[in-house]
């Protein structure tokens, strides 16, 4: 037992609802109840960093301090190397306000189009960072490979998953089911660093 895995009630830093399904779904197994940050009432700070480790440090830190709680963090994006890496840190941006990720999945396709595109490689970045109230802050960076298909494929999942089909696979994660998708994902490569450390060490 650690700073981390002595406090059994964990803040997620996140009012995306898919991110907090996915990340509970996670960190259950070990034993922890987890709470959104609209159930703990936390303010959703402004992420004015240029990475995506440095708007998940920003938010677990302001979900620790918010919450009296280890806060766990996430940031993550799609990353599409034929654009430059856009959307990358602003993939939810992309989606508008009130959020809609098929405009946005639109939206890539419609650049790519622009450009002449025909390499639809990408990848999805995920950055977790774990942030204790009176200690330190410590940060996991994974990634998944594939490339992109037009039109969107399957309806589980979120964001920008039904356009991503991972390496050595012929279908999204879109058309998935969850567990299938933990195993491979950036985010989960992200959380088996972070397992390693907090709860192996």
């Amino acid at each position: 037992m650690n700073e981390y895995t002595s406090h059994k009630a964990w803040a997620i830093a996140s009012h995306n609802a898919g991110k907090i399904k996915e990340i509970r779904e996670l960190i259950e197994p070990y034993g922890l109840v987890a709470n959104g940050a609209d159930e703990l009432n936390l303010p959703e700070p402004e992420e004015t960093e240029n990475t995506f480790i440095g708007n998940a440090e920003l938010k677990a830190v302001a979900g620790a301090k918010g919450s009296g709680r280890v806060a766990l963090a996430d940031d993550s994006g799609l990353e599409v190397f034929a654009l430059d890496g856009d959307p990358g840190i602003y993939s939810a941006r992309w989606s508008g306000e009130p959020r809609d990720f098929y405009a946005a999945m639109d939206k890539v396709r419609t650049e790519l189009e622009a450009r002449g595109a025909t390499d639809y490689s990408a990848r999805f970045v995920c950055a977790l960072a774990l942030a204790h109230p009176d200690g330190p802050t410590r940060v996991y960076e994974g990634e998944v490979r594939g490339h992109l298909t037009f039109p969107p494929r399957g309806n589980k999942g979120f964001g920008y998953d039904p356009i991503f089909i991972p390496e050595g696979r012929d279908i999204t994660f879109g058309e998935m089911d969850p567990a299938q998708k933990h195993a491979m994902s950036h985010r989960a490569h992200a959380f088996r660093l972070l397992v390693d450390d907090i709860f192996k060490s």
